[in-house]
């Protein structure tokens, strides 16, 4: 990794006219669109695009990972869902203001195709579940022997959805957004995707809700002279193996730990079955040299990471000023991967300085926070002036009778 004193990072996830073209063609033609473009793309011919799953068998093991790691996403979501409460309050006198949590009617979660990334589909289903959400339905393209891998299948029928579809890419994207014969619409997309996805869902929201768009992974690490060069480089690396275009940062105020840390991740790599992908990842990444931790901070919290591990001594003394990432990993033993399978935090998060407005996916992110007016006529007495004064500072005559027609 080049070793620099200043680092500035821009993603831009551009547009093509070709995504333009495919979600408008699904749009128009529906499942013969589907058939010609995951024939195109995943070189696959389906007649029907929705999977049985009744019949699927994994081993033992497989599926006692698959629940447990869904077990500590639910008792996470459950405590989330415990801090968003229907109330009724009475700020004035007959006037009283409430709100209404309400779960989404129906919401697509997408699970990207190559390795069975059933980790996905428990951090988007589970979630969804604990929120309430009646229908759930997943597409993930048919890039095992012409199906879906019998890992994600499992991971559905534990969380008891039964709508499955072999379709990827932006063709899935636009089936979901706007339905077709086999593939109902649904209110929201969730779930990680290619640059194709994300434009895709860049394309279709606003007709329907997304998560949000997200690019390749990251992960900063602030380390000091305390910390383990053999650590920081694996945690490097495993997010390196995601993807070509991951972003592997280092930030550190000891030169000492650069030079060995960049040492290590080269014999590391060597071991590693994804060690092509993992290079090219490594050489875009980049170790930044700073005075103090201080100035680390400030470079965190400039980048946004989506995974921010703190890898000094005494980390608990930093947390607070630490504002802007999608999960932070306080401490030697609080791996990234552990946050991406068994620790029940969600690993879908934001990317590209998204951190700075918002978190990772939640299960407030399948409710609706609706909200309720009730007036008596002791409150009318006392809000109503106050909302015809601005309506008339505003020009609206028709907000103005509107409030008239109930004095008389």
């Amino acid at each position: 990794m080049r070793i620099v004193k200043d680092l500035n990072i821009s993603w831009e996830l551009g547009e093509t006219t070709e995504i333009k073209e495919i979600v408008k063609a699904v749009k128009k033609h529906g499942d013969k669109a589907l058939g010609k473009y995951t024939a195109r793309f995943d070189g696959v011919s389906l007649k029907e695009f929705k999977i049985d799953i009744s019949e699927n068998i994994i081993d033992q093991e497989t599926q006692d990972a698959i629940k447990s790691s869904a077990e500590m996403v639910r008792k996470f979501s459950e405590k989330q869902l415990a801090q968003l409460k229907d109330f009724e309050y009475k700020p004035i006198p007959g006037v009283f203001l409430g709100q209404r949590v309400i779960p989404i009617r129906r919401v697509g979660i997408y699970v990207p195709g190559g390795f069975p990334l059933v980790s996905t589909l428990i951090m988007c289903g589970v979630p969804a579940k604990v929120a309430g959400v009646k229908e759930i339905i997943v597409c993930s393209p048919p890039s095992f022997n012409g199906t879906i891998h019998p890992t994600i299948l499992a991971a559905a029928r534990y969380l008891n959805i039964n709508e499955i579809y072999a379709v990827g890419g932006p063709q899935a994207i636009a089936a979901m957004a706007y339905g077709t014969k086999t593939i109902n619409k649904v209110d929201k997309i969730v779930g990680p995707g290619s640059i194709y996805v994300n434009l895709a869902k860049k394309e279709v929201f606003g007709d329907v809700g997304i998560d949000f768009i997200a690019g390749p992974t990251e992960v900063l690490i602030i380390a000091d002279e305390a910390a383990d060069p053999q650590i920081i480089a694996s945690d490097l690396l495993a997010q390196a193996e995601h993807d070509k275009n991951a972003l592997p940062i280092l930030v550190t105020t000891c030169e000492k730990i650069a030079k060995e840390v960049n040492k290590t991740i080269d014999t590391q790599m060597q071991e590693l079955s994804t060690k092509n992908t993992a290079k090219a990842s490594i050489e875009g990444g980049a170790i930044l040299l700073v005075d103090d931790i201080d100035d680390a901070i400030t470079a965190a919290n400039r980048i946004a990471p989506e995974h921010l591990e703190l890898q000094v001594k005494d980390p608990e003394n930093y947390v607070d000023r630490l504002t802007n990432y999608g999960t932070l990993f306080i401490g030697e033993l609080s791996a990234v991967a552990l946050g991406d399978y068994s620790s029940g935090l969600n690993h879908t998060l934001p990317t590209n300085t998204g951190a700075r407005y918002t978190g990772g996916l939640s299960v407030k992110d399948f409710l609706k926070l609706q909200t309720t007016l009730r007036v008596t006529e002791k409150g009318f007495s006392e809000i109503a002036p106050v909302a015809k004064k601005l309506a008339e500072i505003e020009g609206l005559d028709g907000h103005i009778k509107s409030i008239e027609q109930r004095r008389s």
